[in-house]
């Protein structure tokens, strides 16, 4: 039966009808085989790019993102989907582990919490929305999602979801797994909804934060895995910075990128201090930058209130952009602003704001004297996603000198190449410690993200009848379709044995 366009977005209402559906469709879909799961997965990429036109061109219109940004956004969200349909098949997220005993078995594997929220950004309509990194990991886990409409793109999100909950029906499995609620109260509600097990966000640190403690007080407190804000730190080393061709294109990238509204946006950028022709030319640059209208009227109310006071703080210099202020009043495009200042003026306890995230085409130049100096600033900074080293092979000391700082305060460090570039696969890592990330043991992007939404369970002496079905081989004692440890020894599928040999 072809349903309307009504009947396939039905998945959006009041919290407690939402959650109940989501509920209710938990056990079977929790219960559906591997392949069912990843067939969904896979259906649901194919109508998102069967739907690449009419949702281009709604996001466009809704978040001034230009339509071939878009498109390619779409395609990742698509790819993403799928890559999960892989893991799933895979099967290794589930760690399936038996320990052999003749007083019983006992066997350990991960299993779905149930029924979990999800909180898109607004810089990224389809990759962190609807179908995001969170739902697209949470639905391969086996968990059903209720997403939080977006108030920066209501009608992306409603595309979305009646693409994804069409797709689900077609896959045979229930539209209930994907359902939105709409509004800040709704927001609330859902978080602290007694069927709600767990919680994904990508937004503000003060929205974050204050769901996060909505979710630590409840009477039974869930996770809350928050990617909040992240100022994201480019370091030129000193013989680097003697050759301003070689770094200067993926500097610029980092900090302009979608004008500067991504998470991964290179917020401060250290250079030797007698780097000039290097801060000189990422000055012109800046300046000479096109202007972006950015997301929305708050987005470009905080971008210009946030430069102009950053601009105002003791020790800084404007290089360039100082009218952001008034260009942003009326949502119109802003301004590049490229601020300077030193190491003891980063470190102010006065400045503190330059530590702090700035969302939008913005950076500090931050010049230091020696590597022990830059050494001192990068210890002191808040956690970020991403950091960035530019380097040539004379560079390698003071590199291996500052990795273990890097390593410690950054989920990733990149080596030479855009912080703004962010691969989907099965060993990316975007995460961090607070406030990048509010669990830092997890990432938001990649395959091990569906570690989020399950929990170990074990059974002990079971006879392998009652076992969940694919399981039941690792009792057995054969290679079963999915890896499997036993008795310490990590067994492999026949197949995959025999393509690795």
């Amino acid at each position: 039966m072809t349903r309307t366009h009504d009947e396939q977005i039905d998945g959006l209402g009041e919290v407690a009808d939402i959650v109940e559906r989501a509920r209710r469709a938990a056990p079977g879909f929790a219960g559906a085989g591997r392949d069912q799961r990843a067939r969904m997965l896979e259906t649901m990429a194919a109508y998102l790019a069967r739907s690449r036109a009419e949702l281009v061109a709604t996001a466009a219109a809704e978040t001034a993102l230009a339509p071939d940004v878009l498109d390619a956004e779409v395609t990742r969200t698509a790819d993403q989907l799928r890559m999960f349909a892989d893991v799933v098949r895979e099967g290794s997220y589930l760690e399936a582990t038996v320990d052999t005993a003749p007083a019983g078995d006992v066997l350990r594997w991960l299993q779905p919490l149930g029924p979990v929220a999800v909180f898109g950004a607004s810089n990224f309509p389809f990759a962190y929305g609807v179908a995001g990194g969170d739902t697209a990991s949470a639905l391969a886990a086996g968990c059903p999602v209720v997403a939080k409409e977006h108030p920066s793109h209501p009608r992306t999100c409603r595309a979305v979801l009646s693409a994804l909950r069409t797709a689900a029906v077609a896959a045979g499995v229930s539209p209930d797994v994907i359902g939105m609620v709409s509004g800040f109260e709704a927001g609330v509600q859902l978080v602290t909804h007694p069927a709600v097990t767990a919680v994904g966000f990508t937004g503000s640190v003060g929205g974050g934060r204050a769901l996060f403690d909505l979710c630590a007080a409840r009477p039974e407190p869930i996770p809350f895995y928050g990617e909040l804000g992240s100022v994201n730190p480019a370091i030129v080393l000193p013989h680097a910075a003697r050759t301003p061709d070689a770094v200067l294109e993926p500097l610029v990238t980092s900090m302009l990128t979608r004008g500067g509204q991504v998470c991964t946006k290179a917020g401060l950028v250290f250079l030797p201090e007698d780097a000039e022709e290097l801060a000189d030319r990422l000055r012109r640059r800046m300046a000479d930058a096109p202007r972006p209208v950015l997301l929305n009227p708050s987005i470009a109310a905080a971008y210009a209130a946030g430069t102009a006071k950053r601009a105002a703080l003791d020790g800084v210099e404007v290089l360039c952009g100082g009218d952001a202020e008034a260009s942003a009043g009326d949502r119109g495009p802003v301004p590049p602003v490229l601020l300077a200042t030193t190491v003891a003026g980063l470190l102010a306890d006065a400045n503190a704001d330059l530590r702090e995230e700035c969302f939008g085409p913005y950076a500090v130049l931050v010049r230091y004297r020696s590597v022990a100096e830059l050494r001192t600033a990068l210890a002191a900074l808040p956690s970020s996603l991403v950091a960035g080293v530019y380097a040539t092979d004379d560079d390698l000391p003071d590199a291996r000198d500052v990795l273990p700082v890097l390593v410690d305060r950054a989920g990733r460090v990149v080596w030479n190449q855009p912080t703004s570039g962010l691969r989907v696969g099965w060993a990316t890592h975007h995460g961090g410690g607070y406030p990048a990330s509010t669990a830092s043991g997890t990432t938001s992007v990649g395959a091990t993200a569906i570690r989020r939404w399950l929990r170990p369970s074990a059974l002990q002496n079971w006879p392998a009848a009652l076992l969940p079905a694919e399981l039941r081989d690792a009792v057995g004692g054969g290679v079963p379709g999915l890896p499997v440890r036993r008795d310490g020894r990590l067994h492999v599928p026949a197949t995959e044995q025999g393509a690795s040999a």
